[in-house]
């Protein structure tokens, strides 16, 4: 069969830039692994090239980088690497809202606080009806004598985000029953590997893998763990990484000035390359200043000798007779 012949048989598909003969078969087994290589690679050219030649066909424009064309939408379903992903159980919320019938409604993210004559965020920092931009509350009927109603505020706002971390937890066990764990939360537990892995098989957690989480929890703080509370039995982190130091932006004595020590070490080692010794600013200021007044006094030495050697005028004096 001819080249011409074989090419025919290719069927392209440049959505995807793939290539693929159905009808490819090998006449006998390969008597090694060498020669199952170079047939490899032989269908593999003949591949390429028909891709190649199938772009080439394709109406191009001029772009600025060269010829562009606009590929065709794929004829082929490509199968998933993986497979899909499990629905997650209802929260307790979605469960009640769809007995009841509540439907979610879009809604603004800004207010208008009447406090500060301006919009802000509905949650989260800087939000409207903070409870620390409140100056004085009301006194109502119901209030206790002696109770501060600051510290009141305070505690039922703890009590509620305890209750909403309770309800998040709650959730997430939930869904590891179904198997439907989000994949950020299975890749920050190294005991709990990704769902659909090989990795994904039942087996018991090794007290070192629940050190080691324990360790990396504790060491995830700005500080590096250096001031939080010791659990009982807990060991040191084997490996405690280092935080990465930066040198201060403002310039000035002791932390500022070592920005620009470290420039100039940089531009020393760039200057002096060819050099033994780094360049020294003040020294070489020094040494052309010595070396100016060197030169300087050399000068006047040489401009006095040549007086002493011009030869000297003679001094008439005026004689004090006049003249009949």
């Amino acid at each position: 069969m001819s080249e011409a012949a074989a090419s025919t048989n290719h069927e392209v598909d440049l959505g995807h830039l793939m290539a693929y003969d159905p009808s490819h078969h090998l006449a006998a087994a390969p008597s090694s692994r060498a020669e199952l290589r170079e047939e490899c690679l032989r269908k593999a050219t003949e591949l390429a090239q028909a891709v190649a030649d199938a772009l080439f066909s394709l109406p191009a424009t001029e772009g600025r980088d060269g010829p562009v064309v606009r590929l065709p939408p794929p004829a082929n379903r490509l199968p998933r690497e993986k497979h899909l992903p499990r629905p997650a159980p209802p929260t307790k919320w979605e469960a009640f809202a769809k007995q009841k019938g509540i439907v979610n409604r879009k809604k603004n993210k800004r207010t208008w606080d009447e406090q500060t004559n301006s919009w802000k965020r509905n949650y989260g920092y800087d939000r409207v009806n903070d409870d620390r931009d409140i100056p004085i509350i009301e006194a109502k009927m119901t209030d206790e004598p002696g109770v501060d109603p600051f510290a009141k505020r305070r505690e039922e706002k703890k009590g509620r985000v305890d209750k909403q971390e309770k309800n998040r937890i709650g959730n997430l066990k939930n869904a590891a029953k179904v198997g439907a764990l989000p994949s950020h939360i299975q890749l920050a537990a190294t005991a709990i590997p990704i769902t659909g892995t090989k990795a994904d098989l039942p087996r018991k957690s090794k007290k070192e893998d629940l050190e080691n989480v324990a360790g990396m929890a504790s060491s995830a703080t700005a500080s590096g763990g250096k001031f939080d509370k010791k659990l009982p039995g807990e060991k040191p982190l084997k490996k405690a990484g280092k935080h990465r130091k930066f040198l201060p932006v403002a310039e000035g004595k002791g932390m500022g000035n070592l920005e620009k020590q470290q420039n100039d070490k940089i531009l020393n080692s760039l200057l002096a390359k060819n050099f033994e010794e780094p360049l020294d600013v003040s020294k070489a200021i020094t040494m052309y200043k010595v070396k100016k007044d060197n030169n300087r006094r050399k000068d006047k030495k040489s401009s006095s000798g040549s007086d002493k050697l011009k030869p000297g005028k003679k001094i008439h004096k005026k004689s004090s007779k006049k003249s009949a």
